[in-house]
């Protein structure tokens, strides 16, 4: 298991890589965190748009590198200075994290509550290519939508149900898109409907509309070109709506906590605390406080240790139960009360942080421009995947916890909180392949 990505002892074409290579790269990521606190003043009145995000995300970026490379190579370092500035950088950059963190992890639980709706494609299904999924209707075209239904011949009005937005009917949309139409009916009955499924799609293409439902007898409009709805999508009709209230359940909360942590990311910024972290990052863009000995110390041994270490933290993973499709021990714990993370989530997460050590380490050996290598870049994407599917679970479970909820949305959560553990053991199994793969660099 024990595989080494790059050969750190020529990284430099044979010359060794000293200290001053170190003190180039560290002026060089604070002058990124310089130009991108300018961006990001620059656009404050703007908190909401693009340049602004981009600021942030440039911010994080140099911010991790600065602190991972203080990290690593702290021997070479004043000791007193980088112990104080690295706990700060990694504070700046988590609390600039979480907003955008909560944001992924709600668009990532909508989708995946429609994906197992059967409301949107499965992946490979283009928008406009392959046949719709089995158990659902046919959308009709936009043109078609406005169309009002024809009725039978002494009909008064057409009937409430057949009305589409901009009439009485009220549209409200969950949190991840997927609309859910209210029509009242003639008979005071108001009636619910999933975007996508077969009655919603028919009342808006012009198909005949349930009598019992307006009041109102109707004749059929002719041949429309929609699929019949295939009994399984009845029979999931409960589970549609469960999904919809865990949707708006899940959006709410992870809404809430998103404003919180912008709110507390835009407190952080004007705080005096992170003016004293811009300080000593400017003062670093000019000054790299090294030890007397660092000029001249060659760095590949202390690079060699940071991958020496994720190796080590590797080899202690459960690769070959993550080499299984199925790893049942995942879901011990699965009922357990305990809100803490997972517990066998811990050392995958370590690992990762570890990977971006030594992607950080290499930066640095080769003047922050690294060759590509093929299987750090596919382990560190299935590790960020693994991330994300944990949080995603937790968040989920958490939902779950919510007082007085109805049984078909706590069953719906339930079944979105197993979906993302599934995808924490797809991470684990892509990272086992991309680990033993050999090393390829694309320079």
């Amino acid at each position: 298991m024990a595989q080494r990505h790059h050969d750190l002892t020529d990284s430099a074409a044979g010359a060794p890589v000293t200290g001053d290579a170190l003190a180039g790269y560290l002026r060089a990521r604070a002058t990124e965190f310089l130009r991108a606190l300018r961006l990001q003043r620059e656009g404050g009145s703007h908190g909401g748009t693009d340049e602004a995000a981009e600021a942030a995300r440039a911010l994080r970026r140099s911010a991790r590198r600065i602190s991972g490379s203080l990290h690593t190579f702290r021997a070479l370092l004043d000791a007193d200075w980088s112990e104080e500035i690295r706990p700060e950088l990694a504070w700046l950059s988590g609390t600039l994290a979480l907003e955008h963190a909560y944001e992924a992890r709600l668009e990532r639980l909508l989708l995946a509550l429609q994906r197992l709706s059967g409301a949107t494609a499965v992946p490979g299904q283009g928008a406009g290519g392959g046949a719709p999924l089995h158990g659902t209707a046919a959308l009709p075209d936009p043109a078609e939508t406005s169309t009002a239904p024809r009725t039978a011949p002494g009909t008064a009005h057409p009937p409430a149900t057949a009305r589409t937005a901009g009439g009485p009917a009220a549209a409200s949309r969950t949190a991840g898109g997927a609309p859910v139409t209210s029509r009242t009916a003639g008979n005071g009955a108001v009636t619910s409907r999933a975007a996508g499924s077969t009655s919603a799609a028919s009342r808006t293409a012009g198909a005949p509309v349930d009598s019992r439902a307006t009041g109102t007898a109707t004749a059929s409009p002719g041949p429309v070109a929609t699929a019949p709805a295939p009994g399984p999508l009845v029979e999931r009709g409960n589970l549609t709506v469960g999904a919809a209230k865990a949707g708006a359940l899940l959006d709410r909360q992870l809404t809430l906590a998103r404003t919180r942590a912008h709110s507390t990311a835009l407190q952080a910024l004007g705080s005096s605390r992170f003016h004293a972290v811009a300080d000593k990052v400017a003062v670093l863009a000019s000054e790299v406080p090294l030890t007397p000995d660092a000029p001249g110390t060659d760095l590949v041994p202390l690079a060699t240790a940071a991958e020496e270490r994720l190796t080590d933290a590797v080899a202690a993973l459960p690769l070959v139960t993550a080499g299984h499709p199925y790893n049942a021990e995942a879901l011990v714990h699965g009922l357990s009360p305990d809100t803490a993370p997972h517990p066998q989530d811990a050392p995958w997460h370590q690992v990762r942080l570890l990977l971006r050590l030594h992607r950080y380490a290499l930066e640095v050996l080769h003047d922050g421009d690294c060759p590509p290598d093929v299987r750090l870049i596919a382990a560190g994407e299935a590790l960020d995947r693994h991330r994300d599917a944990s949080e995603a679970a937790a968040a989920a479970a958490q939902a779950a916890r919510t007082p007085r909820i109805a049984p078909a949305t706590a069953y719906a959560l339930g079944v979105l909180h197993a979906d993302q553990r599934h995808e924490v053991e797809a991470a684990r199994y892509a990272f086992q392949r991309a680990w033993q793969r050999p090393a390829v660099s694309t320079a």
